[in-house]
């Protein structure tokens, strides 16, 4: 399954000598204040603390709809770990050794093993009890700090994918009645304190109500919905470029571990098609496109849920200069993937997003304006 899409900018920053943007209250319907601060990371990824063990010790994840397991640095990664800190066991007095290894692997070629522990986890307020989670021996280098700055990774999918065979943390919570809702919602923003991870329910101040609109899970693993549509505008008086109507059945996988829309090779060249200047990128790879960065922002794709549109905005299709001093912008929507879309943050950055596990079921709503 391809899914992450963060180390592939590596050798961008590299070329260009800076960090690319690919690289790194009001009335509540929730009873106590048990959101989750998100930081942005230059719109590539968002991060937010959670506390692990015995006395509670805090450490950075980026919270990956995309997958389902907890994994940390442990005490004796080696120096692939070095600049995140390190989960080590001896020093919480709730950590069990459940002597199984793990080995995780993910989209863009990352992986990362290590041991298993049962500890307490931390996250929006509440305790998960006897959680499985893994301390890492090694990161590859999609894991370490230059080019992942969170810690580790925590996994909010269904417990079908789970490569612990265990729970993931929110299905914890649920089970033990720490979480009276089962659902948790996101807000994504590149404006400061505008990004949020809720627990629980909803934050009625971050969107419009009324927009909102709620998509069937197709299968409890990954958070896969249908998609109803998936247009561009046409450049130059041609008609819209249609990837995706009704008679033609698409599903998406929803993905906040991912920072792009990806979807198969011939798909993106579709969409890419007749865009004068419009190439895909040889630094970056893995399926990206370079697009004129004065055309770019007539291509923003509207993906269309439930019936109800969504346009992008230019500001999160278009993810900046291909390199520096660069008339060309890389956009949002790569190919190198399959016929699932892997919906990621570029899209999520524009609507209020609700994972709602107890009726299984995402929900989409307009932001507050």
């Amino acid at each position: 399954m391809e899914r992450r899409r963060r180390r592939d900018t590596d050798n961008l920053s590299a070329a260009s000598g800076a960090p690319h943007v690919l690289s790194h209250d009001g009335q509540r319907s929730y009873s106590k204040r048990d959101d989750t601060p998100l930081e942005d990371m230059n719109s590539n990824l968002w991060m937010g603390t959670i506390s692990v063990g015995t006395p509670p010790k805090n450490f950075t994840v980026d919270f990956d709809t995309g997958s389902a397991d907890l994994v940390l640095p442990g005490a004796v990664c080696d120096s692939t770990c070095n600049g995140h800190t390190r989960y080590d066991p001896t020093q919480s007095s709730s950590s069990v050794n459940i002597n199984q290894t793990f080995s995780l692997s993910y989209g863009d070629g990352s992986n990362v093993q290590g041991e298993q522990y049962v500890d307490n986890v931390f996250v929006g307020g509440y305790e998960a009890k006897n959680q499985t989670l893994g301390a890492a021996s090694t990161y590859s280098s999609g894991f370490q700090v230059s080019a992942f700055p969170p810690d580790g990774l925590l996994g909010m999918g269904f417990p079908a994918i789970s490569l612990y065979n265990a729970q993931p943390v929110f299905q914890t919570l649920v089970s033990s009645g720490a979480v009276k809702e089962a659902v948790f919602s996101f807000a994504l923003s590149s404006d400061p304190g505008r990004s949020e991870l809720l627990i629980g329910g909803t934050d009625t101040s971050l969107y419009q109500e009324s927009t909102m609109v709620y998509i069937p899970v197709k299968v409890e693993a990954y958070w896969q919905i249908a998609l109803d549509g998936l247009t561009r505008p046409g450049m130059n008086g041609t008609s819209d470029v249609v990837l995706v109507n009704k008679t033609s059945y698409a599903e998406a996988i929803i993905d906040t571990g991912t920072t792009l829309i990806v979807t198969s090779d011939s798909n993106a060249e579709q969409f890419y098609a007749n865009v004068t200047g419009a190439t895909p990128n040889s630094d970056i790879g893995g399926g990206v496109w370079n697009v004129p960065c004065d055309a770019i922002d007539s291509l923003v794709p509207t993906l269309t849920f439930g019936g109800h549109a969504f346009t992008l905005s230019p500001s999160t299709f278009n993810l900046g200069p291909a390199s520096n001093g660069s008339t060309d912008c890389v956009a949002g929507l790569a190919g190198g993937g399959s016929d699932f879309w892997i919906v990621g943050d570029v899209f999520l950055q524009n609507v209020y997003t609700v994972f709602d596990v107890g009726n299984s079921r995402i929900g989409f709503a307009d932001p507050a304006a």
